[in-house]
């Protein structure tokens, strides 16, 4: 009796080892399809670009929406997969993502035609759903000096975002959906006239967008939100740019930017984080404080923190932000997977050490990797304790590493 029992465990053990790999979707845009190569098209072999038709999607097109950003794309989802890959995890994991949407877009599949947006939240059954709201919309509703408005909505985020939750946990219709619900009121009435005085028009707020359901919906899918990062191109003191629609390449002019809406990185970064901690309500995983530790880094002194200053290119610093002071660069999409791996696996980015690979493939000097590790690590620690995995040797040796790189940044300062 004893050997069966012992064979019974020796098999459950075999059969995990064999278990099938945790599915991830990422849900949102160019924030995390990583817009310019090489993050754009990273490890975009091994990760599931849900918008071309080889890939499972249910679409009908095989070019991006702008030339200079051609399928398929790998971006943060593929720097996750290939830190999942090197710390020896089984993820398989996709990406639903077009430029500029909202989860409302997406939800609501509010795209050009043979873009499904929707359909790729039910394609299956997922383990985890990573949801990154556009750049704006959760922000507090206002309008700049001279008088534009910042465009955010931050009742269409939380509402959507629920909505999306509900869809991927549940078989149960979802509906009707207007948008006046996102607003608060006890009755009908109510969340419409809530929904106008927002400047919302009264046939946007009524109709009803329809009823939807999920065969494939699944009360275990653990769905997490992604924060992002304050915009260098609304804080004040912000140039004006312009990015060439085939090519990609930003040029900045000498005139100092009119639409700016914020004074500093921490009062941006401050209001995404509250309207994402605000969305979390009961049902969510969690959030994923990328936005955080961009923030982060440059408190440490880690990352520029204007990259408009005459020095910004020559301060030693690592430089988060693209040339258009929206997108991440190659180093900020980075950060930003770093901090979605803790996350979603519960371990500690700081293991990584020099040696990493996808920094490197992603041309980001040994120093630059294990500061960005570092930093990931610190922010995910302020959230929540991250479990630190049964490679003690790795972890002491990282640790000993980042203490002499502490003291010789120092030194050299």
């Amino acid at each position: 009796m004893k050997r069966l029992t012992l064979a019974a465990v020796a098999c459950l053990v075999a059969t995990g080892v064999h278990a099938a790999p945790v599915s991830v979707l990422f849900v949102g845009n160019s924030y995390t399809f990583g817009h310019h190569d090489p993050a754009l098209s990273y490890y975009s072999d091994n990760v599931r670009d849900l918008t071309r038709p080889e890939a499972g999607g249910s679409f009908e097109i095989t070019t991006g929406a702008r030339p200079y950003q051609p399928h398929p794309w790998g971006g943060v989802a593929g720097i996750f997969k290939h830190l999942t890959d090197q710390a020896g995890l089984d993820y398989d994991v996709a990406l639903s993502t077009r430029n500029a949407a909202s989860l409302r877009g997406h939800f609501l599949n509010s795209n050009p035609a043979g873009w499904d947006m929707r359909g790729n939240l039910a394609l299956q059954t997922w383990d985890k759903v990573v949801l990154q709201e556009q750049s704006a919309l959760p922000l507090t509703r206002q309008t700049n000096a001279a008088g534009e408005d910042l465009g955010s909505n931050p009742e269409y985020f939380r509402f959507y975002a629920d909505k999306m939750r509900e869809f991927v946990q549940s078989t149960d219709p979802i509906g009707p959906v207007r948008n006046r619900d996102a607003f608060p009121g006890a009755t009908e009435d109510d969340r419409q006239a809530a929904c106008e005085a927002a400047g919302i028009r009264s046939g946007t707020c009524r109709i009803d967008r329809g009823t939807f359901d999920n065969p494939n919906g699944d009360p275990d899918t653990a769905v997490y939100l992604y924060q992002t990062w304050a915009r260098q191109n609304l804080i004040d003191g912000a140039f004006v740019t312009s990015t060439d629609p085939e090519t990609g390449v930003v040029t900045r002019s000498t005139d100092l930017s009119t639409g700016t809406f914020f004074a500093t990185l921490e009062e941006m970064t401050d209001d995404l984080a509250a309207s994402y901690a605000k969305a979390a309500g009961p049902g969510f995983a969690g959030v994923a404080p990328v936005g955080a530790a961009f923030l982060r880094a440059v408190q440490d002194g880690i990352a520029t923190r204007n990259m408009w200053a005459d020095d910004a290119l020559t301060d030693g610093l690592i430089d988060l932000w693209y040339d258009d002071g929206t997108h991440a660069s190659n180093h900020g999409s980075y950060l930003s997977a770093l901090v979605l791996y803790g996350t979603l696996t519960g371990r500690d980015p700081i293991d990584f050490g020099r040696d990493e690979a996808a920094a490197r493939a992603l041309g980001i000097d040994p120093d630059s990797a294990v500061l960005l590790q570092r930093t990931a690590s610190a922010q995910l620690a302020a959230v929540a304790p991250v479990p630190v995995p049964a490679a003690g040797p790795l972890a002491v040796a990282g640790l000993m590493l980042l203490g002499a790189l502490a003291r010789r940044r120092k030194t050299a300062g």
